[in-house]
């Protein structure tokens, strides 16, 4: 069996600047991809292409936000000049601003549902036509979103964070019956407490406070345990689709 499972393969993984993102790029380099690092923090992803060439593999940043359909659409000319069809698509960009409802922080509700919705689908579109262009050659094409366990779990004050991701993993496997039969595997990655630094971004410190009280609670997952599962779900044999899959700590109580 080969080392470099993914030898020969184009990736695009959003949100690349850090945790998941960054971990899953590095993986997937080792597995012989070349890997396209999209995130807004451009010192971070530079840095990381230039990790990932130390190490022999092959990786292009460029500076993008999933907000922005032009700048993805622009991006996506870049890699498709630079690097070739892509073929694997990891859209993992994402933001978690618990609140409770009574709090009435719209703008915390719209900005998850800009960023977790919203650039998911705005990525999926400015990437399709290379996925489908790559399918009709018959190689192997995946589209891996990051979503989340929350996606499957109510917990308070979590409601808008945990929608969005919900919607994420339900518009995965409505895009499998659009893309599958045109040869493109859909699938949603759905993990649980992982140590990224999403939840140091939280706005509110009483959710802030009992995050870190939560994280203390369980034996977290690493962000490269997710980019090794993400790895695998990329690397099966041809017309094998693992479409939804939860990842957790084991001592993880929901």
């Amino acid at each position: 069996m080969t080392t470099q499972p993914l030898a020969g393969r184009v990736a695009v993984v959003t949100g690349a600047s850090s945790g998941i993102g960054a971990a899953t790029a590095r993986e997937l380099a080792a597995a012989g991809a070349s890997v396209a690092l999209l995130a807004r923090r451009k010192d971070r992803i530079a840095d990381l292409a230039e990790e990932v060439a130390a190490a022999g593999g092959t990786a292009l940043a460029i500076e993008a936000d999933v907000t922005d359909p032009t700048g993805l659409a622009d991006a996506a000319e870049q890699i498709d000049r630079a690097l070739g069809t892509v073929d694997l698509l990891v859209p993992n960009a994402g933001v978690m601003q618990p609140a409770l409802p009574q709090a009435r922080r719209t703008d915390l509700w719209q900005h998850q549902i800009d960023v977790n919705l919203n650039g998911v689908l705005h990525t999926v579109d400015a990437f399709l036509p290379a996925l489908l262009t790559a399918a009709e050659r018959g190689g192997q094409v995946d589209l891996v979103a990051i979503s989340s366990l929350g996606a499957q779990v109510a917990y308070p004050g979590y409601s808008v964070y945990f929608a969005t991701k919900a919607a994420v993993s339900h518009l995965v496997r409505n895009l499998r019956t659009d893309l599958g039969p045109k040869g493109i595997r859909v699938s949603a990655v759905e993990p649980g407490m992982t140590g990224t630094e999403i939840g140091g971004q939280v706005a509110d410190p009483d959710f802030a406070a009992q995050l870190t009280e939560m994280a203390g609670a369980v034996t977290m997952m690493s962000p490269e345990d997710i980019a090794e599962i993400v790895t695998f779900v990329a690397s099966r044999r041809s017309g094998v689709n693992i479409a939804q899959l939860a990842v957790l700590p084991v001592d993880m109580p929901y």
